[in-house]
């Protein structure tokens, strides 16, 4: 399965928010930046991610977003199943399939992209955000442990 730049840009967002401070607020400019990705791209991401409780977004001119979850309340399959228009592996709808109603490929593709996304659920942000992470993300930022 492969992801859409959507889900991408989402988890780089993530990524990013959960390599700040708790609750300090970054602007979409800064990620942007960042990430060399469009201001506009992010600003979708950044709406889904909003209106589904994983970011918080301050309005203002000091405002900004940053993590609504604590990191190990975020699943890499919540992520992927909020980002994917859809998850469907096979359109077996199409005008012209021949052999829609004998073929079985689906029933193995269903099954196996569940097991990919069970898979999933079981790791969080907190599994892939760590200190060489953030350092990568934030070169400048000197961590005190």
């Amino acid at each position: 399965m492969q992801l859409t730049k959507q889900t991408d840009f989402a988890f780089r967002v993530l990524i990013y928010l959960a390599s700040k401070k708790t609750g300090e607020l970054s602007n979409i400019q800064m990620i942007s930046d960042r990430y060399e990705i469009s201001k506009s791209h992010l600003m979708k991401v950044v709406q889904k991610l909003v209106s589904h409780g994983l970011v918080t977004s301050v309005r203002g001119q000091h405002g900004g977003i940053y993590l609504e979850k604590e990191l190990h309340e975020i699943t890499l399959r919540e992520v992927i199943e909020l980002m994917e228009a859809t998850l469907t592996p096979v359109n077996c709808d199409e005008p012209g399939c021949k052999i829609k109603e004998v073929c079985q490929l689906k029933i193995y593709l269903v099954e196996a992209q569940n097991q990919y996304l069970t898979y999933l659920e079981q790791f969080t942000l907190a599994d892939i955000v760590n200190d060489t992470i953030r350092q990568e993300i934030f070169p400048d930022m000197i961590r005190i442990s």
